[in-house]
């Protein structure tokens, strides 16, 4: 489908880099593009004779959506629709990042956020075509349909079922990752800008596992990490096994953030991003290969959604090192210490500094305890040594005529259940 970009700034000149990605990760065929810099016409967005132009090009090109890297807002759009040929669809860039997301959901939860999203975008703009119907005017803008009374309460009944039911889900991922953490796994959730190659570097960080051995315990282990030179690859999370050798690690990778997303969409996709804020270690994964002021842009994005709810330590991941000289990285990792301070540097896609990274994922998780634990020979103690194995890390074992010494480190929780759970052979072989 054909597309023509437009993109106004107050003043400079105007970057479409990005919203080009975006056309295109939306399948969208880029004809042609339009930018200008002034002051926003609160009619139009551009100025009227731009909005000329532009409707021009869409007649000649056969166009068949208008996309502006701007927010519309609702009588915007509807004068846009006026100006442009009828068959021209307009929408901006938020609309399109809704596209894309619709077109990746694929899970439950992934395709309730996008719904969600959508609700909250269309909810002002019925509000709006409330107010067009109500002063006689047509507003047939933006697929909204015929204007209904009970349209604006029919949304927003809809979030609130859409919110209950992610609600629900949120609570059964959080007493998986209670599971998981019972199980003696730390939690490492990869979080960065979108196309930042947090999903080549997990694919290089994963161990290789066989789903069958593992799928009882953990049942969302996922082997299909994709690793694509696009937008929006990730849009739900994915977790697999880390390879490490003195922790059990698992390692989820995030949907990517982007720049100038409004607090509706942020917060539409907030469970998405539990798994970052109660992650153990969270790794902010960027690319090194930009240039200063956009990687220092993208983090302090970044750093406003994260420190919003995040409690967990944050590493900074300076990924992509093969695409740059040593001299660029240093110069870099200077300019950078403020927002970035010790940074690790790394190439998922070379594989280079791996080991560096999971030593330092080691040193940043939470210490684990040693315990020696005298278990009393009974019928249930070797279930109870079993369990240990499989939680743990176990230096030694070692028996006796009517004891069993096992000497482990673990995380501190798991330490307290094996001393309940000797508790609990120690009290039934003295009842």
């Amino acid at each position: 489908m054909k597309a023509i970009i437009v993109k106004r700034v107050d003043s400079g000149t105007p970057d479409t880099e990005e919203i080009r990605d975006l056309a295109r990760a939306a399948g969208y065929e880029v004809v042609a593009e339009f930018t200008q810099s002034r002051k926003e016409d609160a009619a139009l967005q551009v100025g009227e004779g731009k909005a000329t132009e532009i409707g021009t090009a869409v007649a000649e090109t056969g166009a068949e959506v208008v996309i502006f890297d701007n927010e519309l807002g609702p009588y915007q759009t509807y004068n846009l629709g006026q100006t442009f040929p009828e068959e021209a669809k307009v929408i901006d860039r938020f609309r399109l990042i809704l596209e894309i997301f619709g077109q990746r959901a694929r899970t439950r939860k992934a395709q309730l956020q996008v719904e969600l999203a959508e609700l909250r975008y269309e909810l002002p703009r019925a509000e709006a075509k409330t107010s067009l119907a109500k002063r006689d005017e047509r507003p047939g803008f933006m697929g909204l349909g015929e204007y209904d009374e009970s349209r604006e309460q029919d949304i927003k009944n809809q979030i609130s079922n859409i919110k209950d039911e992610l609600d629900s889900i949120a609570r059964t991922e959080a007493d998986r990752r209670a599971r998981r953490r019972e199980s003696g796994f730390d939690l490492v959730a990869m979080a960065g800008y979108t196309n930042a190659g947090k999903s080549t570097l997990m694919q290089s960080l994963a161990a290789d596992i066989e789903l069958g051995e593992n799928e009882e315990l953990h049942p969302d282990l996922d082997t299909t990490a994709e690793a694509q030179d696009r937008l929006f690859t990730t849009l739900g999370t994915t977790t697999r096994k880390m390879d490490m050798e003195r922790r059990d690690v698992l390692l989820t990778d995030t949907v990517g953030f982007i720049s100038d997303l409004p607090h509706w969409l942020v917060e539409s996709f907030k469970s998405t991003l539990d798994a970052v804020y109660h992650a153990d270690l969270v790794l902010l994964v960027v690319d090194v290969s930009e240039p200063i002021e956009e990687i220092r842009e993208k983090l302090v994005t970044c750093h406003d959604t994260l420190y919003e709810r995040n409690e967990a330590p944050i590493v900074t991941v300076l990924n992509k090192i093969d695409a740059v000289s040593e001299d660029e990285l240093a110069e870099k990792v200077e300019a950078l210490s403020a927002l970035a301070p010790n940074p690790i540097a790394v190439s998922g896609k070379e594989q280079t500094n791996l080991v560096g990274l999971r030593g330092r994922i080691d040193d940043e998780l939470p210490d684990w305890e040693r315990e020696k634990l005298v278990l009393p020979m009974t019928d249930d103690t070797m279930s109870v040594v079993s369990w240990v194995h499989d939680h743990a890390r176990v230096n030694d074992v070692s028996y006796a005529d009517d004891e069993v010494v096992v000497d482990f480190e673990a995380r501190p929780a798991i330490v307290e259940q094996s001393r309940a759970k000797a508790g609990e052979l120690a009290n039934a072989l003295s009842a």
